[in-house]
């Protein structure tokens, strides 16, 4: 946190300087932060989960930028907790169907991947197996890496589709590209998010919304170790269905992924293996949002299953119920929830415990 506000103090006298060098220049940060209570395992904290910074701005009309830093290990409760380059981006907006970002991004994939965890409906929405560049590893920082993506919208068609260093060393000795991308059809109205982003709640200020999307990602090389390696692929089907009724809007929100890891029995039994989930996993999400003058209700339940294809490796599965008190969309909400299983975002079984969360994010 300390590094947090030296970098604002920083940025702040940037700011006026950079008006002769950028037409416009924004400054925001955001903030997550839980109490969390594990009954199983008998323990309690307070936990920061995630701190960043977002910097936004353009040289032009068509050309702009983006820097977001974040809180690394925040997320994770670990005792070092160093400020990270999230995203920068050089953006070439250039018309509605077609532009050009470059820089570290989020690669193209499924909704939960581009929400971020700001823009989610459920607080621990990562209980399903995740994508390389969420791994916290060789690939890339939370769903971010370095390569290049075309964006656009063609009417109620939306796509997004990149190359990316993927995992670096490890199994990849070659340095193959990772391919990542997404399509997505509008069947009502359509979403509206920066770039190629999703949200997975409007909270019914988004209109009509019943918005089917297709992800893939492919590397060769991209799972196992050096001496093992495999091909990785993932494919990827997520829907969202949300509508205004009254004075309170019903959303429903699921995904199904498919995850094919090339591992061998030696790369599965070393150490220091890049290994990425083989198997399936889905989950549903179904919640109803109640007005309470200005504020929300939204009460919600989610139901997560992961089943590995590793012989020998069981099922598992969570089960979330919770609540989100609104009062200004996704910038100022609290969450109160209850989950029972053993679900993860490795896709292979944790420990079975059951934890209560009561939660706040803001953001400016």
């Amino acid at each position: 946190m300390k590094k947090l506000l030296i970098a604002l103090l920083l940025i702040l006298p940037v700011q006026v300087l950079a008006s002769d060098i950028v037409d416009s220049l924004n400054i925001g940060a955001g903030l997550r932060s839980a109490y969390t209570e594990v009954k199983d395992e008998d323990s309690s904290d307070f936990n920061v989960q995630s701190v960043r910074l977002y910097i936004d701005g353009q040289f032009s009309e068509k050309v702009k930028f983006t820097l977001n830093t974040e809180c690394e290990g925040c997320a994770f409760g670990k005792s070092k907790k160093d400020i990270s380059i999230l995203d920068a981006i050089v953006r070439f907006e250039l018309n509605d169907s077609f532009n050009l970002w470059i820089g570290r991004m989020l690669t193209p994939a499924d909704r939960i991947e581009m929400n971020g965890p700001y823009y989610a409906l459920s607080w621990n929405q990562y209980t399903v197996p995740l994508l390389p560049s969420d791994q916290l590893g060789l690939a890339g920082l939370l769903g971010r890496d370095e390569g290049v993506t075309v964006w656009g919208n063609k009417g109620k068609f939306q796509y997004a589709a990149g190359l990316f260093n993927g995992v670096e060393g490890g199994p990849n000795q070659d340095d193959n590209l990772l391919f990542a991308g997404r399509v997505a059809y509008n069947f009502l109205d359509m979403e509206q998010n920066p770039g190629y982003y999703t949200s997975s709640t409007y909270f019914g200020k988004g209109g009509d919304i019943f918005t089917v999307g297709l992800s893939y990602q492919s590397q060769t090389d991209g799972t196992g170790t050096a001496t093992e390696a495999g091909d990785f692929e993932a494919t990827i089907l997520d829907v969202l269905f949300e509508k205004p009724l009254g004075g309170g809007v019903v959303t429903l929100e699921g995904e199904y992924k498919m995850f094919d890891a090339d591992l061998s029995a030696a790369a599965l039994a070393d150490p220091a293996c890049f290994c990425l989930f083989d198997g399936e996993s889905y989950f549903v999400t179904a919640a109803y949002l109640f007005p309470l003058g200005s504020k929300h209700l939204q009460p919600y339940i989610r139901y997560t299953s992961n089943e590995p294809d590793f012989i020998g490796m069981e099922d598992s599965d969570l089960v979330e119920i919770g609540v989100n008190y609104v009062i200004k969309s996704h910038n100022l909400r609290f969450n109160f929830n209850t989950t029972d299983g053993d679900a993860n975002l490795t896709g292979t079984p944790g420990a079975d415990v059951q934890s209560f969360s009561l939660g706040v994010q803001v953001q400016i």
